[in-house]
C-alpha cells in the first residue's frame, strides 16, 4: 500500500469527516420520510422561551425580526450514548491495497469510514460518542461525549489508523473487551468492528461480549470480511504462499485443493458466530468490506429505535 497515495485520496475529500458526511447525506436523501422514530433531528417548530431555560436553541434571527425570544424545538432530541470499538490487529489491515484502490477497501479502512459515518449521524442528533481501539494492547480510549472538539479528536484518531506503520500485531480481544466493559459506566449502545479472527477460544470471546452487555448496554457486532478471498476463497490455482498476518506462519498450497473444505469451514464458522450472538442477545451483522455502508447505517437506526 502506498501511504502517500492513500493520504492524498483522503485529503482530496478534505479528510475523513467530509467523506463520511457525503455518504450519510446520500443515505438520508435516498430515504423518504424516515420510518425510524427518533432518527430526525430536523427543526420542527418554535416555542416561546421561558426564563431560566437554556439559551442554546434560541433563534436569534427570529428575535431580530420580532423582538421576542423563541427557541427551536426539534422532532426528536435524544441523549443516546454510543461507544465505538475497533479491532486494529494485523488481520484487520487485510487485504493489502494497491495504488488504485480506495482506503476503505480493506477491513481497517472500511471500519474507520463506517465509524465516521455513524459519528456523523450521532452528531446530527446531538448524541454522545466514545471510542476504543485495541490489538495486542489497549491502544486508545475516549469516553462518550458530544462536543465538536471531542468529535474532531476522535476523527483525528480514526485517520491515524489509516496511515499507521505496518507492524505485526496479534489480537487480545478477550482481555480488552473486558477492560472496555469496565470503562463504560452509563447505559450505551456498544458497536464493535472486528473480523472475528481471534486466538482465544470462542467461549471466552462470547463471555467478553456478554460482559459488554452489563448495565443493560446494547451490543452490535459488525463482522467485517473480504468476500472474494476470505469467504469465497477465490484464487487462481497457481501455487500460493499464505502468510498469517499476526503470527507470521506460512503455508504453500494450491487453492483448488482447499477451496471446497475452506468454504464449508468458513460457512460453518459464520453460522456458529451468528447462533452464539443470538444466544447472548447480541446483534450480529456480517458486512462485506468496500460497500454496505447503508447496511451499517440502517442497522444503527433500527437498533437505536429498539434501544429506548
Amino acid at each position: 500500500m502506498k501511504l502517500d497515495s492513500q493520504i492524498e485520496k483522503i485529503s482530496s475529500f478534505q479528510h475523513l469527516e467530509l467523506l463520511a458526511n457525503q455518504i450519510v447525506e446520500g443515505f438520508i436523501s435516498g430515504m423518504h420520510k424516515s420510518p425510524f422514530h427518533g432518527f430526525s433531528a430536523e427543526f420542527a417548530e418554535h416555542k416561546i422561551y421561558n426564563p431560566g431555560e437554556s439559551t442554546k436553541h434560541i433563534d436569534w434571527k427570529l428575535f431580530a425580526k420580532t423582538d421576542r425570544l423563541y427557541t427551536k424545538r426539534y422532532e426528536e432530541e435524544t441523549n443516546l450514548r454510543c461507544h465505538l470499538i475497533i479491532d486494529n490487529s494485523s488481520s484487520m489491515h487485510y487485504p493489502e491495497l494497491g495504488s488504485n484502490q480506495e482506503f476503505y477497501e480493506n477491513k481497517i479502512g472500511f471500519s474507520v469510514l463506517a465509524s465516521a459515518c455513524l459519528m456523523n449521524l450521532l452528531k446530527k442528533q446531538r448524541d454522545a460518542v466514545g471510542l476504543s481501539v485495541y490489538s495486542d494492547e489497549y491502544e486508545y480510549y475516549s469516553p462518550e461525549k458530544g462536543s465538536d472538539r471531542h468529535h474532531r479528536m476522535i476523527l483525528n484518531k480514526l485517520e491515524t489508523l489509516l496511515v499507521a506503520d505496518k507492524t505485526s500485531k496479534k489480537t487480545d480481544t478477550v482481555s480488552f473487551l473486558h477492560q472496555i466493559a469496565e470503562n463504560i459506566h452509563r447505559r450505551s449502545m456498544v458497536i464493535l468492528f472486528t473480523d472475528m479472527f481471534q486466538s482465544e477460544s470462542e467461549d471466552k470471546i462470547f463471555k467478553a461480549l456478554q460482559h459488554l452487555k452489563h448495565n443493560k448496554h446494547k451490543v452490535v457486532v459488525f463482522h467485517v470480511y473480504d468476500q472474494k478471498t476470505e469467504f469465497s476463497f477465490d484464487f487462481d490455482n497457481a501455487p500460493k504462499k499464505f502468510i498469517d498476518l499476526e503470527t507470521g506462519e506460512s503455508i504453500n498450497v494450491f487453492s483448488d485443493n482447499l477451496k471446497n473444505d475452506y468454504e464449508k469451514s468458513i460457512q460453518d464458522y459464520f453460522r456458529k458466530i451468528k447462533e452464539s450472538c443470538l444466544q447472548y442477545k447480541i446483534q450480529y451483522v456480517p458486512v462485506e468490506i468496500g460497500k454496505n455502508f447503508e447496511k451499517i447505517l440502517i442497522t444503527y437506526l433500527v437498533e437505536k429505535q429498539n434501544f429506548g
